[in-house]
């Protein structure tokens, strides 16, 4: 294999292959068919799931066979149907490691953005972001407007931000319980201007990067373009599986690894304090550093959620961890505005290299995010949290009520749900264009097209149209389990 792999053990797999079976189904030896059959298909599943990474080392057929109390001549012709499925690739002599079948890649292109002429008509939850909240939202605008007078007179290109919105962030970091000086600070064009900004600074083409499996789209791709290879490391209901953390930044030796602790995007997770810092210490002690992604921080379902410290707060030396946030989450999307907080020095840095690159953030942004952080802020996270809490309730009542076969974890926060389906989240998808609802299908969401059987709901609808989505997903559940194929037009570049 040309690229770094992870392998799992014969009792690991064995593990994960008995959490797939229904309650009861292993004592009443329930079996579809031969038993090496069920054994390939499970699998499969746990590839096309995410659970098992594409291009993972699967166990030594006599280890495997003993650790499932199978015989070895069960466990070979499961190998044996994986790779005239496409799902596994050996060599002689060396091993088998698991694969995906030509065709089933993880897709590169996003969700267009709707055409108005069909906002109406068809129900988007394809983008992962709130209206704006308003008044407060109108009303920085026009406060920033009637003040931009007093930056006209200068060429306006701040590389590392405006000086007091870099003082404001800082202040917020603070407040949240990590102490932040403002030359901490580079404000960027979003989010995605921050981690592109990092990317371009921490990794060449071809270097690794750790992954959570799933993780967010847009950074996936972003780290594509940008020749990254992606190792994948699971996450689950309970936060990072630490093992495999500890496995892939001691033998892969990423150059980065980018995680979402705070309701994570896609899966809602909120990952504990301890694991945070066990990440920290695992990534310092590897030379790793650890590029965390906060955007999503401030979106707890209610005023009621007991939120971990910020992670690079764990950080006793302050140079492992670096800080990506945004105000498109709390704010709102058409909004810009994103940030990164660092060492000073990496800022500075950061801001020299930017000037090759856009120059700097629009001041006329910049000014309206500083007033809705210094003097609107407590009004829009009320606002926005109890809107978050009354969304969540709504589309997962609705989700239970017309599609009981699919199953998720409802978060304490964030704007995502993380849906197991059962059928293909492609087929899905293409049936919900059709029929009146856009969604973005799980392998968008993972490296080398994994979570075929997921998709991503985004908390963004309340009560009433909560509801009308559901019955419109229910209808394209109907279809893609039926196998009837609708073909999806054009392309885009964007999935929030």
């Amino acid at each position: 294999m040309s690229k770094w792999t992870s392998a799992v053990g014969a009792v690991q797999l064995a593990r994960m292959l008995a959490a797939q079976q229904p309650a009861g189904a292993a004592a009443a030896g329930a079996r579809r068919g031969p038993a090496y059959r069920d054994l390939a298909d499970g699998v499969r599943l746990l590839v096309t799931e995410g659970r098992l990474a594409v291009a993972a080392r699967l166990p030594a057929e006599r280890g495997l066979a003993a650790a499932l109390g199978v015989s070895r001549t069960t466990v070979a012709a499961a190998y044996e149907e994986l790779r005239a499925r496409g799902f596994a690739v050996s060599r002689r002599g060396a091993g088998t490691w698991t694969a995906l079948p030509p065709g089933r890649a993880v897709p590169t292109a996003g969700l267009q953005p709707l055409p108005p002429e069909q906002a109406g008509a068809v129900i988007d939850l394809g983008s992962a972001a709130l209206p704006a909240p308003e008044p407060w939202l109108s009303s920085a605008a026009a406060s920033a407007a009637a003040d931009v007078g007093r930056y006209t007179t200068a060429h306006g290109h701040y590389p590392a931000g405006l000086p007091l919105l870099r003082e404001a962030v800082a202040e917020r970091f603070t407040a949240r319980g990590l102490p932040t000086s403002p030359d901490q600070v580079l404000v960027t064009t979003g989010a995605m201007g921050a981690l592109n900004l990092l990317l371009g600074h921490l990794a060449a083409r071809g270097d690794r990067g750790a992954v959570e499996a799933p993780s967010y789209a847009n950074a996936l791709q972003q780290m594509r373009r940008a020749g990254v290879r992606q190792v994948p490391v699971g996450t689950g209901p309970e936060g990072w599986d630490m093992g495999q953390w500890r496995r892939v930044l001691r033998d892969a030796a990423p150059r980065f690894a980018y995680v979402i602790p705070d309701f994570h995007n896609p899966t809602g997770v909120l990952v504990p304090e301890e694991q945070r810092r066990d990440l920290v210490s695992l990534a310092r002690n590897c030379g790793t550093v650890l590029v965390v992604d906060e955007t999503m921080a401030e979106m707890a379902a209610g005023d009621g959620v007991a939120m971990p410290r910020p992670t690079a707060a764990l950080d006793p030396g302050g140079s492992t961890v670096v800080t990506v946030g945004s105000a498109g989450k709390v704010f709102w999307g058409g909004l810009r505005i994103g940030w990164l907080r660092g060492p000073a020095e990496l800022v500075r840095r950061l801001a020299a290299e930017r000037a090759h690159h856009d120059l700097g953030t629009p001041v006329l942004e910049q000014l309206l995010t500083h007033r809705l952080l210094t003097e609107h802020l407590p009004q829009v996270l009320a606002f926005q949290r109890a809107r978050v809490l009354a969304n969540r309730d709504a589309v997962a009542a609705a989700l239970r009520r017309e599609l009981p076969h699919w199953s998720f974890a409802v978060p304490d926060g964030g704007l995502t749900l993380w849906v197991r389906t059962g059928v293909s989240g492609a087929r899905l998808a293409a049936a919900g264009e059709h029929l009146g609802v856009r969604i973005a299908s799980g392998p968008r969401f993972g490296v080398d097209g994994a979570f075929e059987s997921y998709i991503r709901v985004p908390l963004t609808v309340g009560a009433g149209l909560a509801d009308e989505a559901a019955a419109r997903l229910a209808a394209a559940d109907a279809a893609a389990a039926s196998g009837r194929v609708f073909v999806q037009e054009g392309t885009g570049t964007f999935v929030a």
